[in-house]
């Protein structure tokens, strides 16, 4: 989190404080504290305390997740919702009524809604790697039925971007929000990565036992949110009784945190943010070497003006690298800091509503016009 200023908490030396930095927050910590003493392994918590805002179900059991099935009728395209993989729990896409992503979807009239519930990494999940998520991701969309509409949130972003790189057949539209993409440009996430030594990313793996742990990085490096930051997450004042409860809802949501797998992690830290290699055109997945000029789906970019771990011009600059053509490609930028996009009630009151309508929107006519 920052505070309002912009200024990262803990001083102009630390990055931004935002919970979906955590990976590079992880190296940070191996800088500013000692690990020797963390012998303890961190509690295992594969399951939130938290009740779903929309009702599912559980369509699907796979290593890396538990596919959510929120439909409301088997009939019409279907959305899945990529959420991110990061320090907290896929509620981020589902937190509560008026701040859903899930909920936004579907009262813009998309019966067909899923969720990736990644699942917090458990000592057997050390070795996952990006491709055990990709396939997991493909297996999820075969059970769905191709070609589905793929929402990827913040680093579930640049895992829809790789996945509708690799079977570009299986994706029909892509919307992306917040999405690191390009890491080329500059950001506190950028710098962060590039800036601090490979062996500390090494000794925070080795010091969870091949993974990373989340409840570590929650207590030794996030600083806890203050109510103007959830208050600006969530776009809203809290001071009446629903502000209340949507308050306790949040610090409840963060306090239950994930683990990541260490092979995962490293390839994340590595092959994506240092050295940029999706934006570069050299990343391998599944066996076979990406380009993005693959993607020639319709194309929907949101970015947040408030924004400090995707800033607007890293997550918009993905459009210069598809080859889906200009007039395919929607884009926006809203008020709103990272957060802001997927919890915040005036994104969802604006943004997401607009989503929606392009979700649904027939694009033969701009077709025949650009062809």
């Amino acid at each position: 989190m920052v505070e309002k200023g912009g200024k990262p908490l803990g001083g102009s030396d630390r990055p931004p404080n935002d919970p979906l930095l955590w990976p590079f927050a992880a190296a940070r910590l191996a800088m500013d504290a000692c690990f020797w003493w963390l012998e303890r392994d961190p509690p295992e918590q594969d399951a939130s305390n938290l009740p779903w805002t929309t009702p599912n179900t559980v369509a699907l059991e796979l290593a890396t997740m538990r596919l959510r099935d929120c439909t409301r009728t088997q009939s019409g395209q279907p959305a899945l919702v990529c959420a991110p993989y990061a320090l907290h729990r896929a509620l981020i896409a589902d937190f509560a009524p008026g701040h859903s992503v899930v909920q936004s979807l579907q009262n813009g009239g998309i019966d067909r809604v899923y969720l990736t519930d990644w699942r917090s990494a458990s000592p057997d999940m050390r070795y996952l790697s990006i491709d055990s998520y990709l396939g997991d991701l493909n297996v999820a969309v075969d059970e769905i039925g191709a070609p589905v509409d793929l929402v990827g949130l913040c680093q579930g972003g640049w895992l829809s971007l790789l996945y509708a790189a690799r079977f570009p057949a299986k994706v029909r539209r892509l919307v992306l929000v917040g999405a690191p993409v390009d890491l080329s440009i500059d950001s506190a996430l950028s710098r962060l990565a590039r800036n601090a030594p490979e062996a500390l990313y090494d000794q925070l793996v080795a010091r969870g036992g091949g993974n990373v742990s989340g409840d570590e990085m929650l207590r030794f490096w996030t600083k806890a949110p203050s109510r103007d930051d959830i208050a600006s997450a969530l776009q809203r004042d809290l001071s009446d009784e629903e502000g209340a409860a949507l308050l306790a809802r949040f610090d409840r949501w963060n306090t239950e945190t994930l683990n990541l797998p260490g092979t995962y992690y490293l390839e994340i830290v590595n092959r994506i943010f240092r050295e940029n290699r999706i934006a570069g055109g050299n990343f391998t997945a599944l066996g076979r070497e990406v380009d993005l000029r693959d993607v020639k789906a319709p194309v929907f970019l949101l970015a947040g003006l408030d924004d400090d771990v995707v800033p607007a011009r890293q997550a918009l600059a993905t459009a210069g690298l598809l080859g889906t053509p200009p007039a395919f490609i929607a884009a926006a930028s809203e008020p709103s800091n990272h957060l802001g996009m997927f919890m915040g009630a005036r994104t969802h009151a604006h943004a997401w509503p607009r989503i929606v309508e392009w979700l649904r929107n027939d694009l033969s006519g701009v077709l025949a016009r650009s062809a």
